[in-house]
């Protein structure tokens, strides 16, 4: 014990030096150390996708306040301005602090809307806080952007100049991870030259493509391609056109996107007229090389030209043609003259068509039978304007498809949640019908294995059986490494199509027995 006490003694008189009152002040005096304590109310705040402005209360769900505190030992610290140092120091791009004290200096003047000038509270990224009883507040909010802020605080010890901090997270919204939407966008000035065109106009444009989740929020990097891009053959001038990105070259694409954006180049051919992309990302499991089984899809158009503005800008009257209730339909627009890029609108489709700004009607109608007429606007780059009627005539029943309509033994799951069918053993045939309680419903799959084909029974308007057939192969476990056959539980897509209505529901099946050595394990 004697020896310990000689070692011990004065390594504690060298730690504990600065502690002690060493350097400076009376012998005997304890220097007490500085802390920082940092809090939110809330931690968790949802998405402002309206950017509503900051403000306090209960009727301010986007906006937290954050209380800082420092001691000396146990007792707080001497008051004083500028004494905390606080900011969004990672995480969030947007969002930001404010003081919400009412003082003129910490408000900033914008429009009202009405050619006025109004005051609101700043928003800062860094504020400085003064100390009224060793703490303060302040506070953040969130803005449209979702992820995790991390709010630091720091104060400065005067007799030492040490600087002590704390740190709170604060998540705001939360983001599905599941594609909801896909949007593109050309590179200025959005339209193409034909390949041999002699105004010397380019023949290759980059575009980008946004997948975005049910909070608008970029997806989640995927490993594997989770973005589609084709061009669509039968509409415009795909002649000869072609989309480029890295090693992949043609009508099809398959891109993983990087938050959110995949790029490609679009290159055009020998024809004018607009060519028309489909871009599909896959909401099931955000990707696209393994089937697409939950599609989102959206179209659009570049224009490709041979030289600018050498004719005014026309529009011809045209008839769209018969379209069928129930039945996908896609038009592209086309005007003459002008300068590309050109701006649409449309009134007066049946419900289920709807029309982009690009010049894509698109959609699978839902509506009485009969003539429409529309009215078709199209505005080119230079302001140009000219309107015209054109007609499409839309037959077909338009038939009901309700999701109690079609359940699988009584399951009625939607694509995410799987509904079991029986069991198949290996090596045995394995067939299995689905129904509707109504008729006239066509039947589709997705996702399938390899072992099983689908189909459908009857036809026309009586009632008709879904169904899916196979064998599933036997496991080899002598094999070296072991072949597990088709052991397992597999899952697909079923849908029920009735008019323009349909009902989609997950399915799996799990494969087991089979007699030694080929049984499953």
């Amino acid at each position: 014990m004697k020896r310990l006490a000689k070692i011990l003694v004065p390594t504690c008189m060298s730690v504990l030096l600065a502690a002690c009152g060493g350097g400076g002040g009376s012998p005997g005096t304890t220097q007490e150390s500085y802390s920082i304590t940092l809090r939110a109310e809330k931690t968790q705040l949802p998405l402002n996708i309206q950017n509503v402005r900051a403000g306090q209360g209960a009727y301010a769900p986007f906006t937290t306040t954050l209380y800082v505190e420092a001691r000396k030992g146990s007792l707080p610290i001497p008051g004083g301005d500028d004494i905390f140092g606080c900011n969004v120091a990672g995480g969030l791009s947007s969002g930001a602090l404010y003081y919400l004290d009412g003082k003129s200096e910490h408000e900033v003047e914008v429009d009202d809307g009405n050619g006025g000038k109004i005051k609101v509270p700043g928003a800062y990224r860094s504020i400085t806080l003064g100390s009224n009883s060793g703490g303060n507040s302040f506070h953040f909010h969130a803005a449209d952007q979702a992820g995790t802020a991390r709010i630091t605080c720091s104060v400065t010890d005067p007799r030492d100049s040490r600087i002590y901090s704390a740190s709170v997270d604060i998540v705001v919204g939360g983001a599905t991870q599941k594609a909801a939407s896909v949007r593109a966008i050309t590179q200025a000035p959005g339209y193409l030259g034909s390949r041999d065109n002699l105004a010397g106009l380019r023949n290759s444009v980059a575009m980008q493509a946004f997948v975005m989740d049910d909070a608008n929020q970029p997806v989640p990097n995927s490993g594997a391609p989770n973005l589609q891009v084709s061009i669509r053959s039968s509409l415009g001038a795909a002649s000869g056109a072609r989309l480029v990105a890295g090693s992949q070259s043609g009508s099809v694409l398959q891109l993983s996107t990087s938050g959110g954006v995949g790029l490609f180049s679009l290159s055009s051919g020998v024809e004018t007229g607009p060519i028309v992309l489909e871009f599909t990302t896959d909401r099931y499991d955000n990707n696209v090389a393994n089937g697409i089984q939950d599609p989102v899809s959206a179209l659009d158009q570049v224009y490709v030209v041979s030289e600018v503005a050498t004719s005014p800008l026309s529009l011809t009257q045209a008839d769209l043609g018969e379209l069928t209730n129930g039945l996908p339909f896609t038009y592209a627009l086309e005007a003459k003259g002008g300068v590309a890029p050109y701006t649409w609108t449309v009134t007066g489709l049946p419900a289920g068509l709807v029309a982009s700004s690009s010049g894509i009607i698109s959609g699978t109608p839902k509506a009485p039978q009969g003539t429409y007429t529309l009215r078709v606007t199209v505005v080119d780059a230079a302001g140009a304007k000219v309107t015209t009627n054109m007609t499409l005539k839309l037959v077909g029943e338009h038939l009901p498809l309700n999701p109690e309509d079609f359940t699988v033994n009584g399951c009625s799951g939607g694509v995410n949640v799987p509904c079991p069918l029986p069991n198949a053993t290996v090596g045995e045939l394995y067939v299995y019908a689905f129904s509707a309680s109504v008729s006239g419903v066509t039947w589709e799959f997705s996702g399938l294995p390899d072992w099983l084909k689908g189909g459908t029974t009857g036809s026309g308007s009586t009632s008709t059986n879904g169904f899916i057939s196979g064998t599933p192969k036997r496991p080899d476990m002598t094999a070296t490494p072991p072949d597990l056959g088709n052991c397992g539980t597999h899952k697909f897509l079923v849908t029920a199509k009735r008019g323009v209505m349909s009902v989609t529901r997950q399915v799996s099946i799990t494969v087991t027995g089979g007699m030694a050595p080929n049984v499953c394990p």
